[in-house]
């Protein structure tokens, strides 16, 4: 029996023979490939600066100290995201304030971003989920309005854009990630991108202990943290940003040949929707299920008997028992965050997966969803 993994990451023999060329140099960590990663990084972005970090969670944490935000300030976000993301508000001591997610992209909605503005408000963690954007003109007129900051957490949409602009071209700062699930991976890994001088060395120094730039190995001029990102992920991040354009057509490709065959069955389940400003560059490919007498975790339970890996995508933040406890949240509070949450589902989607695979992994999910509905 085949089997189907939800994600594998694209690993060529180019991928190998340059991670074991800097294996073969005495350079493994600040050496000369991360500052090549960083460069190429900024120049595909088209802006002025990256700097590579340990994972996209340490990222958001140092954009965070970067744009000035401490105990008792608030900042507004997504509750339908990849928990790292409101966890870094909390690791500089703020509140995460949550905002229900509109029902076509999944991203927060902007309509209702403005009454949760008080005056502790200091920014919006705009959270780009799945692999396409928010819709980011009224977010950035309400952000000039109330003198907030925008900081992106453009982790899953790297290359995604809106109105033509990419995800990450829009705060002050924004974060990618490289996780091996990830359009392109290096293992672990991030990288912070900005247009200002000034976060980009607070960023560089933070990451590495609070050292800066001209100072000795052992002076340090802030409380810093081991966020470096090693030569081998940085030099694996320079060989896969040299096929990314390539990797998303694949992925386009995949997740159209889904929609077309998932197409005629809208009544059993919904396709995932693209905003109409909006390109995607499909991180995942999550459906929602339709049918509420269907049980989600008995249908992944059974998918999973056929080899095909399915996964709930994503849990609602604010039910997390760490924030009911922290925050007093409860089920009810961000409605449609929870209703995708309970019944939405990733499919596999990774380089590889031909038009017969999507026909066999649809037609099983359909087939199993059927047998539920009896």
């Amino acid at each position: 029996m085949k089997y189907y993994p939800i994600a594998k990451p694209y690993i060529t023999a180019k991928d190998k023979k340059s991670v074991l060329a800097v294996l073969n140099t005495d350079n493994l960590s600040l050496g000369p490939k991360y500052r090549e990663f960083e460069n190429k990084f900024a120049q595909k972005m088209g802006l002025k600066y990256a700097c590579a970090v340990s994972s996209g969670t340490a990222g958001l944490h140092l954009a965070m100290i970067a744009a000035g935000i401490k105990k008792g300030d608030e900042v507004i976000t997504s509750p339908f995201s990849f928990i790292a993301s409101a966890n870094a508000v909390l690791y500089v001591g703020a509140k995460p304030v949550f905002v229900d997610i509109d029902p076509v992209s999944y991203n927060i909605d902007p309509e209702k971003i403005e009454k949760k503005i008080t005056k502790r408000t200091k920014a919006i963690l705009v959270v780009h989920i799945f692999g396409q954007t928010a819709e980011m003109a009224p977010i950035i007129k309400l952000a000039k309005k109330y003198k907030l900051k925008i900081i992106e957490d453009a982790c899953e949409s790297i290359e995604a854009t809106y109105k033509k602009k990419k995800a990450g071209t829009f705060g002050e700062s924004a974060v990618f990630a490289f996780y091996p699930n990830k359009q392109m991976t290096t293992g672990e890994g991030g990288m912070i991108v900005t247009n200002q001088k000034r976060i980009y060395d607070l960023c560089s120094s933070l990451r590495n202990q609070g050292r800066t730039e001209n100072m000795q190995w052992l002076d340090h001029k802030y409380l810093g943290y081991n966020y470096r990102l090693d030569e081998m992920s940085a030099v694996l991040g320079v060989s896969q940003l040299e096929k990314l354009d390539f990797m998303i057509k694949e992925r386009r490709k995949i997740a159209s040949r889904y929609n077309k065959i998932l197409a005629p069955f809208c009544e059993l389940i919904q396709t995932p929707k693209i905003a109409e400003d909006n390109t995607h560059t499909w991180f995942v490919y999550v459906v929602k299920i339709k049918d509420k007498k269907i049980n989600r975790n008995q249908l992944i339970k059974n998918l999973k008997k056929t080899g095909i890996s399915a996964k709930p995508y994503l849990p609602s933040i604010h039910l997390f028992d760490f924030y009911k406890k922290k925050f007093g949240y409860k089920k009810g509070d961000f409605s449609i965050s929870e209703e995708v949450s309970a019944y939405s589902l990733a499919l596999p989607i990774y380089i590889g997966l031909t038009e017969d695979d999507c026909r066999f992994i649809a037609e099983k999910l359909l087939s199993e969803m059927n047998k539920l509905k009896k």
